[in-house]
């Protein structure tokens, strides 16, 4: 592989940007200050503050903390932000076993956090799950398929509300998207 064009080591994710009016976050501007901090082969995807990238330091932690006081300081923008390591996303995708069909991705949500106690927490939505539904708290994220649509789920409106504060959450469609991008799949 070129040194002009490595496979990104990194995902991060912005919790609730671009989502009505607040925290508008340009995917362009977003990838400039990706650049700014020093990581290189950054690439976005869609609109709500995905993004993959390479970087010579190791920390997702270290990573989160600095894109979030960038956001802040350049964007004027304070959201809740999720970095995994190209590793712990594809852990994420390989602990997923509910595998839901491909009509079912739109209904499919996985919660990313930077700490696991975070998906640890959302153990608390279990009760609000109601068969076809189906939550899977895993070691490396949370798992919820609405298989009667998000707007119709409890456990998804908690989720994406008040009880999901530490998380960011995807749907599936979304999440094997990123890891082809992670994989070198998409340019």
């Amino acid at each position: 592989m070129s040194a002009a064009r490595r496979i990104p080591n990194f995902v991060v994710f912005l919790r609730g940007v671009n989502v009505g009016k607040g925290n508008r976050v340009p995917m362009a501007e977003f990838r400039a200050l990706l650049e700014a901090q020093g990581f290189t082969d950054v690439r976005t995807l869609l609109n709500s503050g995905n993004a993959v990238f390479h970087s010579r330091g190791r920390s997702a932690t270290a990573h989160a903390k600095t894109i979030s006081a960038a956001l802040q300081e350049r964007l004027g923008v304070q959201v809740h932000v999720v970095v995994k390591t190209a590793s712990d996303f594809l852990a994420v995708v390989a602990e997923n076993t509910i595998a839901p069909a491909a009509d079912q991705h739109s209904r499919f949500l996985v919660a990313f956090a930077q700490e696991h106690s975070a998906i640890e927490a959302l153990s608390t939505l279990l009760p609000l799950v109601r068969a076809p539904e189906r939550l899977l708290i895993g070691t490396h994220a949370a798992y919820l398929h609405c298989a009667r649509g998000i707007l119709e789920s409890q456990a998804a409106s908690a989720l994406l509300g008040k009880a999901g504060r530490a998380v960011t959450t995807r749907n599936w469609a979304t999440v094997l998207t990123l890891e082809k991008l992670l994989r070198g799949g998409l340019t």
